[in-house]
């Protein structure tokens, strides 16, 4: 699938003969991590909506557990689907699939009517996020520079907690508003009628809300605008010229590369793209298989364990189950949702300290802090959780200095992962593997970690339910992130200022 590039030339920076037109490089990053805003709102929006999706359902936990998790079983097939896809029809091609996806998914799941109706549209979700999860990175490390691959492949990151905060401020603001259109339909003071609407048990996300719609339909229903937003966008870039090469096209690849590096550097280019590939064959699962160890390559096992790793340290518990975390530790559905807005804003910031580093200090030095910062913050979480005696409701009462710790110790992890390996794995997944085996490779790796986040966000609701609760449940996070050091300091490589092409499998 090969399609007109934009015209790079019309961004108003010089194209001429060795001259980098950072411009367009810069506008094409953003337009493509449009799908990691999606990714993230997609993911977060399902944060505000479980009480909803409770009643509405009359569903057991065991089925909304089912029901929030069904969209990651999408993701690893989507993950698994879309390098191979990319390898076929090109980078493009795949993200203009998923943004139609995104918008049938988000449309579906606001008018589903039960829980096997609400699954279906949350697997096709699921298969647009997965998709976008690895070809935005990838696609973004085939087009820019060695020397600010890292920084703009961290917008990617960005963009993922912009579309978590957003999903979370949209919620908020929805069962805020849903709240006061009930008040003030009972003619009732709003704090006196909140109150007592809390007080029985009554959520914002329950209550009807525009067109006698629930807000949590609403909650969906307002992904479809940035998904038509990612859909238009893509209209206008380019196919990644390493992709147009490895089919044959190099004179294609070279008209998108001259736009944006100039013909001295475009020719120079397109000859190492060329040389990195096998000319006897297209890229296959069988090239990730080492012919003359008959083993599978190294460099597949290091990116399955990164891919892994990111999921089992527990960061999507948070980002999933933010609200019913927040309301088990005690903290009122409003009060959760604000704490979580908190969380992502906190987020956005660390992604920045990210941005700005990873090119200069590389990716391992700041794996290798995550790691410890993640571990020290989950232990301190642990602490604050452990002993919390249980009111009636099963929530758990914490003193006003545990309920702090534990509330300093979460944003803390939050920031040490946004600064780490929220970004950094994104960054090394769409750079690390050979031309040859890119979208295998990370056909592979992104199966394996949409399966990983699957099995947390999966079981999350059982440790809650179980002996363990809380402080068992991120204890074994805690444990994770203390064997990502570990896995980091022995088998992790450097791979700043290094050319695509010079990637070693």
């Amino acid at each position: 699938m090969s399609h007109a590039p934009i015209d790079v030339g019309s961004a108003g920076v010089s194209s001429v003969a060795g001259e980098r037109n950072m411009t367009s490089i810069v506008i094409i990053s953003i337009i493509a991590t449009l799908g990691g805003f999606l990714f993230g709102f997609d993911s977060g929006v399902i944060n505000g909506t479980i009480d909803g999706l409770t009643q509405s359902f009359k569903a057991e936990p065991s089925v909304i557990g089912t029901a929030v998790a069904s969209i990651l079983a999408g993701c690893a097939v989507g993950a698994f689907a879309a390098g191979t896809l990319a390898d076929k029809f090109g980078r493009r091609g795949v993200l203009i699939i998923a943004a139609v996806l995104f918008i049938v998914s988000a449309w579906g799941a606001g008018i589903a009517n039960n829980a096997p109706e609400f699954i279906i549209y949350r697997l096709i979700g699921g298969l647009a996020i997965g998709a976008a999860s690895i070809i935005c990175p990838a696609y973004i490390s085939e087009l820019v520079p060695a020397e600010y691959r890292g920084k703009l492949s961290s917008i990617q990151q960005i963009a993922i907690i912009s579309g978590l905060t957003a999903a979370f401020l949209s919620n908020y603001y929805l069962a805020s508003t849903a709240d006061y259109s009930v008040c003030a339909g009972a003619n009732i003071a709003q704090d006196a009628c909140k109150e007592y609407l809390h007080s029985q048990g009554i959520k914002g996300s329950t209550m009807p809300l525009w067109l006698d719609y629930s807000a949590w339909r609403w909650m969906f229903w307002v992904g479809v605008i940035p998904a038509a937003i990612f859909l238009v966008a893509l209209l206008v870039i380019p196919e990644s010229p390493r992709f147009l090469v490895a089919s044959g096209k190099k004179d294609k690849a070279l008209v998108v590369l001259t736009k944006l590096y100039g013909a001295k550097t475009a020719e120079r280019t397109v000859a190492d793209i060329y040389n990195s590939l096998a000319h006897d064959h297209k890229p296959r699962f069988s090239d990730l298989i080492d012919k003359t160890k008959n083993r599978v390559r190294p460099i597949i096992w290091v990116g399955v364990g990164l891919a892994v790793l990111q999921q089992f340290v527990g960061i999507n518990v948070v980002f999933y189950y933010g609200a019913v975390l927040w309301q088990a530790a005690g903290f009122s559905e409003s009060d959760a949702l604000a704490i979580n807005i908190g969380s992502g804003v906190a987020s956005i910031g660390a992604c920045f300290i990210t941005f700005f580093l990873v090119d200069k200090v590389g990716r391992k030095p700041l794996l290798l802090v995550g790691s410890i910062g993640m571990t020290i913050t989950l232990a301190l979480v642990v602490y604050a959780f452990t002993g919390a005696p249980l009111d009636d409701k099963g929530h758990l009462v914490l003193t006003d200095s545990m309920g702090l710790t534990a509330l300093i110790a979460a944003n803390l992890y939050v920031i040490f992962f946004n600064m780490s390996w929220g970004p950094i794995v994104w960054i090394m997944l769409g750079e690390m593997f050979p031309n040859q085996i890119r979208g295998t490779g990370l056909a592979v790796a992104g199966f394996a970690q949409w399966t990983a986040n699957y099995l947390i966000t999966w079981s999350f609701p059982i440790l809650l339910a179980s002996s363990l609760g809380l402080a068992g449940a991120y204890s074994i996070y805690a444990i994770f992130s203390l064997f990502s050091l570990f896995f980091v300091v022995w088998w992790v490589r450097e791979t700043k200022g290094l050319e695509l092409e010079q990637m070693q499998g």
